[in-house]
C-alpha cells in the first residue's frame, strides 16, 4: 500500500497535470500562444517562438508566470479569452474522479491548492465540475508566492491550519514536492503522467504514481 491512509486528515491536491491533464496547458503556451503572437507581430510560426522561450523561461517558478494579466500586458494579448477559445482541451486524468469520490467518502480533508491564476482555475473548474468535492479551493495568487516558494506553506497552513505530519501532497512539479519537503510535509507523492500525449516521466527523489487507482488502496 503506497498510503496509509489512518495517518493521513489533509489532502492536497495539485490541480494542472496532477487532476487535470497538462496537456491543454503545454498545447496553450507551446504552440496556440505563439500562433497568435505570430499573426499579432506578422512573424513566422518559429519565429514566435524563439522569441517568446526566453521569455517564458526567465519567469519559471515566480508568481508571473502563472499570472495571465501579467502575460496579457507583456504580450498584448488577450490570454484569459485564448484559454477559452481552446477550452474543449481541458479533461481530467483517468480514475481522478474515482479517486476525488473515494476521498469525499472519507473522513479526510481535501484541499485543491494550485498556481494558478483566478481567470484560469474558474474556467477549468467550470469544464471538469470538480470544484465540489474540494472542502477549499487555494490559488497561490492570494497568498502571494507561488508553490515553488517556501514562503507559501506556512501562509496556507495559517490559513487552512494543518498538521505536517498528517498532510499529503500530491503534485507533478518537483520543485514544488522539494519546497514541501523543506516546509516539512510528511507524505509527497508525485504524478509520473501529468500529460496524457507525453512519455512517463521517471521520477526518483519520490513515490510516484501513473494512475490515481493506485493511491485507492485502503481509502
Amino acid at each position: 500500500m503506497m498510503i496509509d491512509w489512518k495517518k493521513i486528515d489533509t489532502v492536497l491536491l495539485d490541480m494542472d497535470g496532477t487532476l487535470l491533464d497538462l496537456n491543454f496547458d503545454n498545447h496553450f503556451w507551446k504552440e496556440f500562444v505563439p500562433l497568435k503572437y505570430a499573426q499579432q507581430k506578422d512573424l513566422s510560426l518559429d519565429a514566435a517562438k524563439q522569441a517568446l522561450e526566453p521569455q517564458f523561461k526567465s519567469m519559471e517558478g515566480t508568481l508571473e508566470w502563472y499570472c495571465l494579466d501579467y502575460w496579457s500586458e507583456v504580450l498584448q494579448l488577450d490570454i484569459a479569452g485564448l484559454k477559452a477559445e481552446i477550452s474543449g482541451l481541458i479533461a481530467v486524468l483517468p480514475h481522478v474522479t474515482e479517486f476525488l469520490e473515494k476521498l469525499q467518502q472519507s473522513s479526510q480533508r481535501v484541499l485543491l491548492v494550485t498556481n494558478a491564476h483566478r481567470d484560469s482555475l474558474g474556467l477549468k473548474m467550470g469544464k471538469t465540475c470538480l470544484q465540489p468535492f474540494f472542502d477549499g479551493i487555494i490559488s497561490s495568487h492570494d497568498l502571494g508566492f507561488p508553490k515553488e516558494n517556501t514562503d507559501f506553506w506556512p501562509l496556507l497552513q495559517q490559513q487552512q491550519t494543518f498538521d505536517k505530519n498528517t498532510t499529503l501532497l500530491i503534485d507533478d512539479s518537483l520543485a514544488v514536492l522539494n519546497s514541501a519537503k523543506q516546509f516539512g510535509i510528511a507524505h509527497l507523492i508525485s504524478v509520473s503522467k501529468p500529460d496524457s500525449r507525453q512519455p512517463k516521466k521517471t521520477v526518483i527523489d519520490y513515490r510516484a504514481i501513473e494512475d490515481f487507482r493506485e493511491l485507492m488502496i485502503g481509502l
